[in-house]
C-alpha cells in the first residue's frame, strides 16, 4: 500500500492549493515514513503483543514554511485510529490540569479519572492515562518558557514513550535549542535527549514563508465591512488556517481562565466585543499576544465618548500584539484614524492609529518574532 500523504501532497501541488517547494519534499518523506511504521503490526500480528515501537517526527524551522500544514495532511492521513491533535500549549494546560487532579483527588476521584489511585507521584498515572486516549499525539509549535513545564517534559515523556506512544511535532526551533537559557536548564536537558532519540529530527528550512506571502499579497485592514471586505477577510482566514477544525484555547492568567473560542494553532479569530467589550486587561492580552502569530479580529466600530472603556482597552491590545510582534487582520467599520476621534483618550489614540498602520505593512509583516 502507498503512502496517503504522499499522495494527498501531490494531489494538493496538482490542485493548486500548494507550491512546489524543494524543502516539503524530506518532510513529506519523513511523515510519510512515520505513517509507514504505524501500519506495522506488533509481536503475534497485534493480536496479544504490544504495538511495535515506532520513531517519531520532530520538524523544525523558521515560521511560514508549511510545517502546520503538512501536520494537517499527515493528521488527517495517518492509520491509527487512536490519535490526537493539539497545540503544545493546550496539551501542557490538560497536563497541569491532570497532575493537580491527582494531587488534590482522594481515592475515589482518582480511580474515577484515572483508573488507579496508589501513590503520590501523578507522573505515571497522567502519562497512563494520555496512552490510553491515543497512541499518536501530534503538536503545533512546541516550544519551552516555563519553569513548570521543563521540570516535568522529561519525565512525562519518558513515561508517554515507555507506554508506546508515538511523537509527531513541529516547533521553530531545533530540540537542542529549546529552553535555552532557561532557568535549571540542566534538568530539561533529559527531554531534550529523549526527542533526539525517539524521533526523526528533520528541518524544514525553505527560504519562503508562506504565511507571509499570502499576507503581504492582500490587505491585513479590511473596511468598510461590506460583503466583498467580509469575503476577503474571510478567505484570508480559511487560507491561514488550513485544514484542521478551529478549537478553543485556554490561557491561564492570574488564576483566571480567559478562553480565546477560534483558534487554530498560533491563529486565533475573536470579536472586538469578545476582546474589547468585556473586562479584560494588560495581562491578558499580553497572554494573547504571545500564544498566537497572528489575531484576526473582526466587527470593530467607530468609537465615540461613550466607548472610553472599549477604546482603552483596544489601545491596550495593540499594544500588546505590537510588542510581541504578532500579525493583526482586522474587519473594521472604517480606516484605524476614523475609529475614535472624540471621547477621553482620544488623543492618546494617535499612536494606536500609527501603530495600525504600522502593522498594516511590509516592514512589519516581514518581522521575525522573538
Amino acid at each position: 500500500m502507498g503512502s496517503r500523504i504522499r499522495a494527498a501532497y501531490e494531489k494538493r501541488l496538482a490542485d493548486g492549493r500548494l507550491t512546489p517547494d524543494p524543502s516539503q519534499v524530506p518532510v513529506v518523506e519523513a511523515l510519510a515514513r512515520l505513517e509507514i511504521d504505524l501500519r506495522r503490526k506488533g509481536p503475534l500480528g497485534g493480536l496479544l503483543g504490544r504495538p511495535p515501537e515506532v520513531r517519531g517526527v520532530y520538524l523544525w524551522g523558521p515560521p511560514g514554511r508549511g510545517k502546520s500544514i503538512l501536520m494537517d495532511l499527515f493528521f488527517a492521513c495517518a492509520p491509527e485510529p487512536r490519535k490526537t491533535r493539539a497545540h503544545f500549549h493546550a496539551f501542557m494546560a490538560r497536563v497541569h490540569g491532570l497532575i493537580r487532579q491527582w494531587r488534590t483527588g482522594d481515592a475515589e476521584t482518582r480511580k474515577a479519572v484515572f483508573g488507579q489511585w496508589k501513590g503520590d507521584d501523578p507522573i505515571a498515572p497522567v502519562a497512563a492515562l494520555i496512552a490510553s486516549e491515543a497512541r499518536l499525539l501530534c503538536f503545533d509549535e512546541l516550544q519551552v518558557t516555563d519553569i513548570a513545564d521543563a521540570l516535568i517534559l522529561g519525565r512525562l515523556f519518558e513515561a508517554l514513550f515507555e507506554n508506546k506512544v508515538v511523537l509527531a511535532v513541529t516547533s521553530n526551533r531545533a530540540p537542542d535549542q529549546l529552553y535555552l537559557n532557561g532557568i535549571n536548564r540542566e534538568l530539561f536537558l533529559p527531554f531534550i535527549d529523549l526527542i533526539e532519540a525517539r524521533c526523526e529530527v528533520v528541518s524544514v528550512a525553505g527560504a519562503r514563508d508562506w504565511r507571509l506571502d499570502r499576507l503581504m499579497g492582500d490587505r491585513v485592514w479590511f473596511t468598510p465591512p461590506d460583503e466583498a471586505a467580509r469575503a476577503g477577510f474571510e478567505a484570508l482566514w480559511e487560507d491561514l488556517k488550513g485544514e484542521q477544525a478551529e478549537a478553543p484555547t485556554h490561557l491561564s492568567v492570574l488564576g483566571r481562565d480567559v478562553v480565546v473560542e477560534r483558534t487554530d494553532g498560533g491563529l486565533a479569530r475573536a470579536t472586538f466585543d469578545e476582546l474589547c467589550g468585556r473586562p479584560l486587561g494588560p495581562q491578558d492580552y499580553l497572554a494573547i499576544a504571545g500564544r498566537f502569530h497572528t489575531l484576526f479580529i473582526e466587527g470593530v466600530p467607530v468609537l465615540g465618548p461613550a466607548n472610553h472603556h472599549e477604546a482603552r482597552r483596544f489601545v491596550t491590545l495593540i499594544d500588546a500584539l505590537y510588542e510581541a510582534g504578532t500579525r493583526l487582520v482586522a474587519l473594521a467599520e472604517a480606516r484605524p484614524e476614523a475609529l475614535y476621534r472624540k471621547g477621553v483618550g482620544a488623543f492618546e489614540f494617535e499612536r494606536t492609529v500609527s501603530r495600525l498602520n504600522e502593522m498594516g505593512g511590509a516592514a512589519w509583516l516581514a518581522r521575525e518574532r522573538d
